[in-house]
C-alpha cells in the first residue's frame, strides 16, 4: 500500500441501484458519485460496492449464500450468473468512474479470494497492494466467492470493507446508503424514526436488533447484517460515517472530512 492509511468507500446497493426492481442501476446516482469521487481527488482510496438489485435475487433464486449442495445441479450455474451480474454492475460503476477520469481497476473478489463457512480465510493481495502503491483506486465488490467448507458462497461488501479496513490499518470508513444516516428504527417502514448523529461501540451493539431489512431481496441481512459485519472494525477504533449516497456532495464532503448529514461511529 502506498504509505497514507487507506480510506474505504462502501456504496451500499440500495443507494446504486433500485432494489425492488430486478437488475435496475440507478444511472444518476451512480454518475454523480463518480463525479464527487473524483472532485474529493483521494489517492488512497478504495471503493467497495454492494450487489443491489443485481446479485441478490440471482443469489437468492439459487441459494448461494447457503453453500454448494450436490444434488442441486443447477446451483453451479446459479453462483456463475449471480457472479456475472455483479460484474455487470461493476461495469456500470466503472464506466462512471472512467468517464470521470478516475484511476480506477476493477478487482473481482471471486480471483483472489477464499472464505472458509463464510469468512474470509485467503486473500491474494499481491495485484491489489502494486496497484495501490502506484495510487490506482481498487474497485471491489460483493461476489460470489470459492468457500473451503461450503464449496462457495456469498462475500458480502461490507464483510470485505471490514477486511481490507483491518488488513490495512483504514484511516476511516464511509458507507453511502439510501437513507440519511442511521436512524433508532427502519425509517422506510416508521415514519417518527429518528435519526441518530453519533454512536458509541456499545450504544450500536444495543441498537443493532432494532434496524430493519432491506427492501427487496437481500441475503445479507439489510441494515443489521451490514452493522454485524461492520463491529469489528469499530472495536478496532476505525471511525464510520454513514450517510446518504442519494443526496447531492454528501459522499464527497465525508471524503474530504467536511461536516455530513449521517451518522458517526465511534468507538467511544
Amino acid at each position: 500500500m502506498n504509505n497514507a492509511r487507506p480510506v474505504i468507500l462502501k456504496l451500499g446497493g440500495s443507494a446504486i441501484t433500485d432494489k425492488t426492481v430486478e437488475a435496475s442501476p440507478r444511472n444518476e446516482i451512480i454518475n454523480r458519485l463518480a463525479e464527487e469521487i473524483k472532485r474529493a481527488d483521494l489517492d488512497n482510496l478504495i471503493i467497495v460496492h454492494g450487489g443491489g438489485s443485481f446479485g441478490h435475487p440471482t443469489a437468492a433464486k439459487y441459494g448461494i449464500q447457503d453453500g454448494y449442495k450436490e444434488e442441486d445441479l443447477t446451483q453451479k450455474f446459479g453462483c456463475a450468473e449471480t457472479h456475472h451480474m455483479m460484474t455487470i454492475l461493476n461495469g456500470i460503476v466503472m464506466d462512471a468512474l472512467i468517464l470521470h477520469e478516475v484511476p480506477a481497476i476493477s478487482v473481482a473478489p471471486s480471483n483472489c479470494i477464499v472464505t472458509e463457512n463464510r469468512k474470509i480465510k485467503n486473500f491474494d493481495d499481491t495485484v491489489f497492494k502494486t496497484m495501490s502503491k502506484l495510487s490506482f483506486t481498487p474497485v471491489m465488490y460483493g461476489d460470489t466467492v470459492m468457500d473451503e467448507n461450503l464449496g462457495f458462497t456469498i462475500l458480502s461488501g461490507d464483510q470485505l470493507v471490514t477486511y481490507l479496513a483491518l488488513k490495512y490499518n483504514a484511516e476511516k470508513i464511509i458507507i453511502g446508503v439510501d437513507t440519511d444516516g442511521i436512524f433508532d428504527a427502519d425509517p422506510k417502514t416508521m415514519p417518527e424514526a429518528q435519526p441518530i448523529k453519533h454512536l458509541t461501540l456499545a450504544e450500536l451493539k444495543a441498537l443493532q436488533p432494532k434496524l430493519g431489512k432491506a427492501a427487496g431481496t437481500d441475503v445479507t441481512g439489510g441494515m443489521a447484517g451490514k452493522i454485524a459485519e461492520l463491529i469489528p472494525a469499530v472495536e478496532a477504533g476505525i471511525p464510520i460515517t454513514v450517510t446518504g449516497a442519494t443526496k447531492g456532495l454528501s459522499i464527497y464532503r465525508a471524503l474530504t472530512d467536511k461536516s455530513v448529514l449521517g451518522t458517526v461511529i465511534e468507538k467511544t
